[in-house]
């Protein structure tokens, strides 16, 4: 009798269908935009240490040190090496073997943020003498690395384009090394880098006498840095980099907006003190320069014309992918960049005296001067002080605003006049403010038209049509997120009695509410208190505005309700089942395009999930934290529907 029969016809034929079927299912529950590359390289991280660097972790990594591999990694291209990276760290699943084995010379980008405790003093030196082609590089929170590695990493790594260094070590001698190590750098972030002194700053102009600073320089993040630093020294020091950095066009700078209006009154003798004690040039005369537009001379056209990366703010908002070059530029083109803005130090060190008669020649006086600045982007700005930036900054595309410890009220109409120079520019606003939101609504009369972007911080409530009015300020929204606070006197719970006596009445109106057509990503959240058994209804009339929202919103993609004070049941059938629309919205079904959605201690039962879950086929997270009316096993019902349905959906209850 032979050792291996032929199948039986029937049978053979029985056996091919269930393969088939099972690999139709294993189709069906992957991600339908998945690519080919995409699936290879999700296999590789799944095995990346049981098979990759397996033999590499247990009998090299510790015993030798290479300053090259040979192996598979070798022959991949930058790009498929930073999606492995950038896989491995969100999955949690990076070791220092497979950091290892894929540093590698074509290596263009490293991102080691998610996985700042793997970064050593050894693991730079293999960075230093592995990837010295690096264009950016970022070792956020890595505080297990020392100044002096730090320096002498930077060292080896003399093209790099975008550093960041956020809370990490790094003090004075990294920022007075970055000059002669990293000359082309255009992005540096030392955010919380609490061991550098805003003076160390200094060195990173053109304009220091003993550095020869960093010309290329259009992004500088430099909130919270220096224990005990005096606040007069922050303002001179912002002061003297956006003096002397002409081409700064990202500021985020402690003393920013004091600098905005020591500029713009130019009482530079308030001051000298500092300037006496760093040595730098006197701010008046850098101010004199930049008025008559000689820091300027002889770079101007050179640099427009070589300025290929000017950035728009959607590409500044990811990451400062702005500031990367393409990888094939031509070496000749590249030297001659760097001749044309190198050239800026010796430009503005020049006598001002022939400058001065010019201007006069022309017609110009120096009194009525006015100093106007690249800033396209600021951070932490006062609302006192917005009137200054705005009269140096009138090109910004992206502002944030903070009155937290302004002690003066902050008036909604007089923000709203200092900002009407950006109506047509501004696109993102982040507005940080502990009042009333009918003032915060009041401010975006001029500047909500061209908005792409709005944040709203600690505002309270103070009625509907505050918020009604705000959504009908800015119809151009695809981002609208709001953390809001509860009026400080306002009722425990609102009568649902009343409420329900009024709901034709409301409906009756729902076609006269504003909506956000295009936006797709909207967060509302208020404060919860955890010592509390529900959420308080004490707004129910926003079921409106949600409704609106919801409903006027087809290409939502992101919705985030936290401890909402009012039911939302009520405000998802409307969405659901109400044959009305808002104000100018589309006639598309909504909420087709969600993919996230977050209901964290907010009023909704299961009913209601169910009906989304089943209706958003886009779906793939759903959170219920503290949802009172949802409960384990709706939970494990819900997860188990969706498993029969072969749908991808990852829901969190706790």
């Amino acid at each position: 009798m032979p050792l291996f029969r032929k199948p039986e016809a029937g049978r053979e034929k029985e056996n091919e269908k269930r393969v088939a079927k099972k690999r139709k299912c294993k189709i069906d529950g992957k991600d339908p935009d998945a690519t080919l590359t995409s699936l290879c390289l999700l296999s590789i991280v799944e095995n990346m240490n049981d098979v990759w660097v397996r033999d590499y972790a247990q009998n090299y990594m510790d015993q030798y040190f290479f300053r090259y591999i040979m192996g598979p990694f070798s022959q991949l291209p930058s790009e498929m090496l930073e999606e492995l990276l950038s896989l491995l760290a969100s999955r949690r699943l990076m070791t220092r073997a497979a950091l290892h084995v894929m540093l590698v010379p074509q290596l263009r980008n490293l991102s080691l943020r998610c996985c700042s405790g793997l970064v050593t003093a050894n693991l730079c030196a293999v960075i230093g003498a592995r990837c010295q082609g690096l264009l950016s590089l970022d070792l956020s929170s890595a505080v297990n690395v020392s100044s002096p590695v730090l320096c002498d990493l930077l060292g080896c790594l003399s093209s790099l384009r975008s550093l960041c260094l956020a809370g990490t070590l790094c003090d004075g001698r990294v920022a007075e090394a970055l000059p002669a190590q990293c000359p082309a750098l255009r992005h540096l972030d030392v955010t919380h880098c609490h061991h550098l002194s805003p003076a160390s700053l200094l060195h990173l102009s053109p304009q220091h006498p003993h550095s020869p600073g960093l010309p290329h320089l259009r992004s500088l993040l430099a909130l919270d840095i220096g224990f005990g630093e005096c606040e007069e020294d922050r303002r001179a020091a912002a002061a003297f980099l956006l003096l002397g950095l002409p081409w700064l066009e990202r500021a985020a700078l402690d003393g920013l907006a004091e600098a905005c209006v020591l500029l713009l009154d130019g009482e530079f003798h308030e001051v000298g003190d500092f300037v006496r004690c760093t040595g730098i040039p006197d701010l008046k005369d850098l101010w004199v320069e930049r008025v008559c537009g000689h820091s300027l001379k002889g770079v101007t056209a050179g640099a427009e014309r070589v300025e290929e990366d000017s950035f728009s703010l959607s590409e500044a908002t990811h990451n400062c992918s702005w500031i990367q070059d393409s990888d094939d530029e031509d070496g000749g083109e590249a030297q001659h960049r760097e001749g044309v803005l190198y050239g800026l130090k010796d430009a503005v060190t020049l006598e001002n005296t022939k400058d001065k008669e010019a201007w006069k020649l022309h017609g110009g006086s120096l009194e009525d001067a006015r100093l106007t600045l690249r800033l396209r982007q600021v951070q932490r700005v006062s609302f006192t002080t917005v009137g200054a930036l705005a009269q140096l900054c009138p090109s910004l595309c992206a502002l944030t605003l903070d009155s937290y410890g302004e002690e003066e009220t902050v008036s909604g109409a007089r923000v709203a006049r200092e900002m009407a120079g950006w109506s047509s520019s501004l696109r993102s606003l982040t507005l940080r403010f502990p009042g009333p939101l009918s003032e915060m609504a009041r401010a975006l009369e001029h500047v909500g038209a061209s908005l792409t972007s709005l944040t709203v911080e600690g505002a309270q409530a103070d009625g509907l049509d505050p918020f009604l009015r705000l959504l009908h300020s800015c119809p151009q929204l695809t981002t609208l997120t709001i953390h809001m606070e509860p009026p400080r006197m306002h009722q425990e719970e609102e009568e649902e009695e009343e409420e329900e006596e009024e709901e034709e009445e409301r409906q009756q109106d729902l076609q006269a509410l504003p909506c956000l057509p295009r936006l797709s990503c909207l967060a509302l959240s208020f404060p919860f208190d955890p010592r509390q058994k529900r959420t308080l209804m004490w707004w129910r009339p926003l079921k409106g505005a949600l409704w609106a929202l919801l409903r006027g919103s087809p290409l939502l993609e992101r919705l985030t309700l936290v401890a909402v004070p009012c039911p939302l049941d009520p405000v998802f059938r409307l969405v659901l089942d109400h044959p009305a629309v808002p104000m100018n919205a589309p006639q598309s079904p909504a909420l087709q395009h969600l993919k996230h959605l977050n209901l964290a201690h907010s009023d909704v039962s299961t009913e209601t999930v169910s009906r989304l879950v089943a209706m958003c086929s886009c779906l793939s997270t759903v959170d219920l934290s503290g949802c009172r009316a949802v409960t384990c096993h709706d939970t494990k019902r819900l997860q188990s529907t969706v498993r029969r349905r072969r749908q991808k959906l990852h829901i969190t209850w706790t």
